[in-house]
């Protein structure tokens, strides 16, 4: 019996061994099946990844479909698929390490943590969007038709007859990445070496996967309100009701308590200097738009004039080597610059500002929700409580400060970098402008008789040329003024006679006067007058006291002219032959009617007047019935020196018989020698 006894113990020992091995044997089983799914669900997932990228996104790119936004479809699945295969092949790597394979798999997700984060942050934030992109295709016969047809081509195993089929997979994955992980914890003993890393491992996807959905909400926040809302004041009054009026005013009313210290305002150090920042770079921008916008215009003004195109009448000298330069100027050096300025400053500034226009938005609207989150922060403090929308109106405001510490460093760095470019791409246009301007005239230059002479010498004979061309002008002006016939003894036509005895009896023969030259007026009011016509005189000065502006009546039309180029107009009257030869003894007629009474009549004494002929200064060709054909010196009789409508750019003249009008421009009046030295009867 007593040898019985060992043998019954040691037989209940081995049956407790065989029961406890078999749950380590299913655990280890379960372990090792979840070890297997990670790899061979990765590796699935890889090769769906290769085929949306590799097949079908290629084959909708060869469609060229330009109503297809790849682009949005597909965001960053090159960045995933790139680190999936990395990945996979470090999964694959462990399988032949024994008992260190779940230590290397929690080692090897603690190394990917931060790109998985980063690759799948992005395509998550635009997930939504590329399914509204789907389902507005799906709407499109055409589209879903090219889709299908894609998908028919490149995947037909899958049996898929969407986009999203393939679109949701980083989604999905991502998040399994946690449940996978926590499977294989499950099934290893508290005991194992490899457990407290696989804790890790759990804990770092779980804290990728709340990140991702952090970053996903702030992004929905800023595309919610990073908008420019260009409202009408009709729009606006639309959206105003009780609620919103109540809470702008509420928002009014703490922004003024602010300012009067009557409450604190929340203060975040960090914001404010990045706010700040941006402030700065953003008035930066627009002040330096503003600038490149006036250049530019100046630039176009500075394109428009042609000199180069006049014709000099010159076939060599300086002035046709400055015609040369100016016409290479304008049409090549210049207008090239313009370009490159318009592509390489212009555009990406106005690109810079457009987005400067998003963080605004932002900066305006954390203002607003901060000014909420204080309200409702107070009230919680009186209350203990706050209501379910108080509550995501704060979540909001956090929300969006969250995201202007995130993104605005980046945001200011990448902006000042972009503004400095712009800047050093300005600074390398001017110069090369710079640069070929001077090489082109260096070119001209050498041709040019002085263009080896040393500078303080040809500053010198600059200074004489134009001494010598000064006293030049000075002699012409006083010769042509001496030489010039006065209009005041010119012969009137029947049309003007009759326009002066209407100005006499209207304002007197002391007020005419007669155009010493032509007058072209440049202000309003201002007359048009020719040389030679005759006016009366209005009023000695205009409406603000000056004497150098008079106002006249030109036999019609009134307005101001100036002062100097009217003189008295003194008609001379023509002699009768027999009175001419009283001259010849008027001495003694003087003497003789030197007693006379002054009631006496006295005879009329004829004086020497010269006679003055208008002739054509100017050969013209008529081009209508109504013109006349001139030779220049041609003499002509002018009948009236306007046309019917009024204007004096033409004049009606008679010549060989022939009526017609001619430019008055082209007329010119000329001195006629009398061979006897008198005057004719009228």
């Amino acid at each position: 019996m007593a040898s019985a006894e060992p043998d019954s113990e040691d037989a209940a020992e081995a049956e407790e061994a065989v029961y406890e091995e078999i749950p380590c044997d299913r655990m280890e089983l379960s372990q090792r099946l979840a070890v297997e799914e990670l790899i061979t669900t990765e590796a699935s997932y890889v090769h769906n990844m290769q085929l949306c990228v590799w097949d079908i996104r290629a084959h909708l790119q060869k469609k060229q479909l330009p109503e297809l936004d790849l682009e949005g479809l597909f965001s960053n699945t090159d960045d995933i698929l790139h680190v999936s295969r990395r990945f996979l092949k470090g999964l694959e790597a462990t399988a032949g390490q024994g008992q260190e394979q779940l230590l290397c798999i929690s080692t090897l997700f603690q190394e990917f943590k931060e790109e998985i984060e980063t690759v799948y942050k992005i395509y998550c934030a635009s997930y939504d969007h590329a399914l509204q992109l789907v389902e507005s295709y799906r709407r499109d016969p055409r589209l879903q038709e090219e889709i299908l047809d894609t998908l028919s081509a490149t995947v037909p195993h899958t049996g898929s007859s969407d986009l999203s089929f393939f679109l949701v997979m980083p989604v999905q994955r991502v998040t399994k990445y946690p449940l996978l992980l926590g499977k294989i914890l499950e099934n290893t003993p508290s005991s194992a070496s490899a457990h407290s890393a696989l804790q890790a491992a759990v804990r770092a996807m779980a804290q990728v996967n709340a990140n991702i959905n952090e970053h996903k909400r702030r992004r929905e926040v800023a595309t919610k309100y990073n908008k420019a809302e260009h409202l009408t004041l009709r729009d606006r009054l639309a959206r105003l009701n009780t609620h919103s009026i109540a809470k702008k005013t509420t928002r009014l009313s703490r922004l003024l308590m602010h300012e009067a210290g009557i409450v604190v305002k929340t203060e975040d150090k960090e914001y404010d200097d990045l706010e700040e920042k941006f402030q700065c770079v953003a008035s930066s921008v627009a002040t330096l738009k503003e600038n490149v916008a006036s250049y530019l215009g100046h630039l176009q003004a500075f394109l428009l004039p042609t000199p180069h195109l006049c014709d000099l009448q010159m076939d060599e000298g300086p002035a046709l080597q400055h015609r040369r330069l100016s016409g290479l100027l304008q049409s090549s050096v210049f207008p090239e610059f313009k370009q490159r300025v318009d592509r390489l400053v212009w555009q990406p500034l106005c690109s810079l500002s457009d987005m400067l226009e998003g963080p605004q938005q932002l900066v305006k609207k954390r203002l607003d929700k901060l000014l909420d989150y204080e309200e409702i922060q107070e009230r919680k403090s009186e209350v203990g409580s706050v209501s379910y929308d108080e509550e995501a109106a704060m979540n909001t405001y956090l929300a969006i400060n969250d995201l202007l510490l995130a993104e605005l460093p980046h945001f200011n760095q990448v902006a000042l970098q972009l503004l400095g470019q712009i800047l050093r791409s300005f600074s390398a246009l001017q110069l090369d402008l710079a640069a070929q301007v001077l090489h082109h005239a260096e070119k001209e230059l050498e041709q040019l008789p002085h263009g080896h002479m040393p500078l303080p010498s040809f500053w010198k004979v600059v200074q004489d040329t134009l001494q010598q061309s000064g006293a030049q002008l000075r002699a012409f002006c006083q010769a042509f003024e001496t030489v010039t016939p006065s209009p005041g003894t010119q012969p009137l036509t029947p049309a003007e006679e009759r326009k002066v005895l209407s100005l006499v009896s209207k304002h007197g023969p002391d007020k005419l006067y007669q155009v010493t030259s032509n007058i072209s007026g440049s202000r309003d009011l201002d007359l048009t007058l020719l040389r030679g016509q005759i006016v009366a005189l209005l009023q000695s000065s205009d409406t603000k006291g000056n004497t150098s502006r008079w106002l006249v009546d030109a036999g019609g039309p009134r307005g101001f002219v100036p002062a100097a180029k009217l003189r008295p107009y003194s008609p001379v009257q023509a002699q009768d032959p027999v009175m001419q030869l009283l001259s010849l003894d008027s001495d003694t007629e003087r003497r003789r009617h030197s007693c006379a009474s002054p009631g006496a009549p006295r005879p009329q004494v004829a004086t020497f007047t010269p006679t003055f002929q208008v002739v054509a200064g100017f050969s013209f060709a008529a081009r209508s019935p109504h013109e006349v054909t001139l030779q220049a010196g041609q003499p002509v009789k002018v009948l009236e020196p306007h046309d019917k409508k009024g204007s004096t750019e033409w004049s009606l003249v008679e010549v060989n018989g022939q009526r017609g009008y001619v430019p008055s421009s082209y007329l010119v009046t000329v001195t006629v020698q009398d061979p006897a030295g008198w005057s004719l009867p009228v």
